[in-house]
């Protein structure tokens, strides 16, 4: 089962910044997952729509500059990272899940995110692109046919693999609340892969390994390491 740093090792490093990002893969998480909006400037890696909790201070992450976003500490004296020096923490054969909060231009987006990909050394076939947004989901699969799409959920919807389905996705990435064994053995059985987040407790970590999740989502790589692979 695969182990996935949920906004990198976000329980010891302020999440989503490259210190995360390189202290779990120093650890020896499988990957790293993260938030990403598409900025007047490019693609920039955030959670949040407002820059009060990460940053202190108030305003929306996307009414302001790039320089001025870049003057921001966002914990630990660390600034908001692109797409571009996010991927390039990521060592060859790792894996990585772009998880999309916003997004405008659907063709600029798969542009920025290639070239980015071209200067890493991330490969194409490592990267697993989400969102709850299933329109861009579609759009960019369209585009890129060769990405694999993790169609989003924290549903456990009548039709649990339809959206994966008509994504024709890779995986189902569903919220650990909204699971069971009879949900994961389906999805599996139709030909997707399933991942679960946030998975932060040895209990639900040996409980989804039993069931053949394909990987999980956590904020404490290092724990779930120890208990997966001990």
């Amino acid at each position: 089962m695969r182990v996935y740093a949920h906004r990198g090792a976000s329980k010891q490093a302020p999440e989503n910044t490259l210190k995360a990002f390189n202290l779990a893969f120093e650890i020896g998480a499988d990957g790293i997952e993260f938030d990403t909006y598409q900025h007047n400037d490019g693609i920039i890696v955030f959670h949040d729509r407002t820059l009060i909790r990460r940053a202190n201070t108030q305003g929306y992450l996307l009414s302001e500059s790039w320089d001025k976003l870049r003057t921001l500490d966002i914990g630990d004296g660390e600034q908001i990272p692109t797409l571009s020096e996010t991927l390039n923490t990521i060592p060859r054969g790792k894996w990585c899940n772009i998880e999309i909060k916003h997004l405008v231009d659907v063709a600029l987006w798969v542009n920025d995110v290639k070239t980015a990909l071209a200067q890493s050394q991330v490969l194409e076939e490592n990267v697993l692109v989400s969102s709850f947004n299933h329109h861009w989901l579609r759009d960019i699969a369209a585009l890129w046919p060769e990405v694999k799409i993790g169609a989003l959920s924290a549903s456990y919807e009548l039709d649990c693999t339809a959206s994966a389905r008509a994504l024709c996705a890779y995986s189902v990435n569903i919220a650990l609340d909204a699971v069971d064994k009879s949900f994961v053995e389906r999805v599996l059985a139709e030909g997707f892969n399933v991942y679960v987040y946030t998975v932060d407790e040895p209990e639900d970590m040996r409980m989804l390994e039993k069931w053949g999740v394909t990987g999980i989502f956590t904020n404490v790589p290092d724990k779930a390491l120890s208990v997966l692979h001990p």
